[in-house]
């Protein structure tokens, strides 16, 4: 017998808990089923422990920048063994928080994997069955693995957070945000790091101010290798060469990370025996309301083919509980305006479009204005580079449709600004508001 449930939902990351509490707190019975700890990757092999690790390699920058503005200091090294048991303390903390919310709301939590076997009823490996008119699919994603000899000699992004030391010199293979994210906190902590880019850099993001990170990775130690697709490594843990098509080689590296993008958790789960509709890489089609092509069925967060971030995972989610269980027919999530940070050092900030976007879109009626400054603190120091920030505008009442920014702070100034954004800005209104002197985020609104 099928024990029956107003709502399951697979996977207990950002989405589904989203969904799994919000349509519990709106009166549903809820199951939830995910063999993993609670928390998906955000938590536990994403977001929160890169963001910590941001914060030591940030740390030790203002360390040495504490140097340059005339403070004594000693040479600083990182007890890595105690940072790790602090981050891993923390992350242990918000899974504690969670299972008591989740008990607190009455969620029944199975730790197994659950596989669909008819639109309404899902069944584990143990035997146990559920059955509930909605299903919600947010089983996530993992990291992509390359069918390339000797791949097995390098690590995933899940891997870097078990390391026990950071490795003296370090490959990172791919362009994206995990490669970007990791080459510099890596770097920051003392790893001499290459980065080895099939392409370009940070491709959704606008041209100018990644090329303008770029020069900073650059003049911070991080080899850049552009047009670069590595065909095999070779060696052994701990000497590891790297092969490319043109013949080149690299290394001999103490590490190689395989940051090569993301692929949804889709298969095995009885998507394709239901006819459930996917894209060619493997997400779950979704309509604006997170519906699939079959009836009680939805899917949330990066199973989908929806930009894979958190926020949107827990937009999505909750949109979606406030539609089936709180009666708001017309419930969803506004995916039009989301803001975007890449935490490189310094962080690139982005909401709305890119220069490129707006052109392709709207032509000539595009105007952009850019402006380049150097932080306060670096100019004390005796720095040079240069932070970045553009808007850019359509028409004669010149619209904002994009912000972006590249400068310390960025992560933090760009919130306010992606809700005005959202809320409809124009060009007079940044003129017209008062600046808070002397900040980062006054730039934005001094552009000519």
């Amino acid at each position: 017998m099928s024990e029956r449930f107003d709502m399951i939902v697979l996977g207990a990351g950002s989405g589904g808990l989203t969904v799994a509490q919000r349509a519990s707190r709106l009166g549903a019975r809820v199951a939830l089923f995910d063999p993993d700890v609670l928390g998906g990757t955000c938590v536990n092999r994403g977001c929160v422990p890169k963001k910590a690790m941001w914060f030591a390699a940030h740390i030790a920058d203002m360390h040495r920048l504490a140097a340059d503005i005339g403070f004594q200091t000693s040479p600083m090294a990182l007890d890595w063994a105690r940072f790790r048991t602090l981050r891993d303390q923390y992350i242990a903390g918000i899974r504690h928080r969670y299972a008591m919310r989740l008990e607190a709301a009455d969620i029944h939590v199975v730790e197994q994997a659950a596989r669909l076997v008819r639109a309404d009823t899902v069944a584990t490996e143990s035997g146990l069955q559920a059955c509930a008119p909605h299903i919600v699919i947010a089983t996530g994603s993992r990291p992509r693995q390359l069918e390339l000899p000797g791949f097995e000699l390098g690590m995933l992004s899940d891997d870097i957070f078990a390391l026990d030391a950071p490795p003296q010199r370090l490959a990172i293979v791919g362009g994206g945000y995990i490669g970007v994210e990791f080459a510099c906190l890596m770097r920051g902590l003392g790893c001499e790091v290459d980065l080895l880019v099939r392409e370009s850099l940070l491709t959704d993001f606008d041209l100018e101010l990644v090329e303008a990170l770029a020069v900073q990775m650059l003049a911070h130690g991080i080899r850049i290798m552009r047009n670069t697709q590595i065909t095999a490594a070779r060696g052994q843990p701990g000497k590891v060469t790297l092969e490319a098509t043109d013949g080149a080689e690299y290394g001999i590296y103490d590490a190689v990370l395989w940051a090569t993008g993301r692929v949804p958790n889709s298969g095995g789960i009885g998507l394709e025996e239901l006819g459930v509709e996917r894209d060619g890489h493997g997400h779950v089609l979704v309509d604006a309301f997170q519906n699939t092509n079959v009836a009680g069925l939805y899917a949330v967060g990066d199973v989908t083919d929806r930009k894979a971030l958190t926020p949107v995972a827990v937009a999505a989610g909750r949109a979606l509980a406030d539609r089936l269980i709180g009666g708001h027919a017309d419930a969803k999530f506004d995916d039009s305006v989301i803001p975007s940070v890449v935490f490189s050092e310094p962080p690139l900030g982005a909401v709305g479009l890119t220069e490129q976007q707006a052109h392709a879109r709207y032509g000539d009626a595009v105007s952009v204005h850019t402006g380049r400054y150097t932080p306060l603190l670096w100019m004390v120091a005796g720095r040079s580079e240069q932070s970045v920030v553009k808007l850019v505008c359509i028409g004669d009442e010149r619209k904002v449709v994009g912000i972006h920014v590249l400068g310390p702070g960025s992560d933090e100034l760009l919130q306010g600004f992606a809700l005005a954004l959202q809320k409809g800005l124009n060009w007079s209104d940044l003129k017209a508001a008062i600046a808070i002197h002397p900040t980062a985020a006054e730039e934005l609104l001094l552009l000519h």
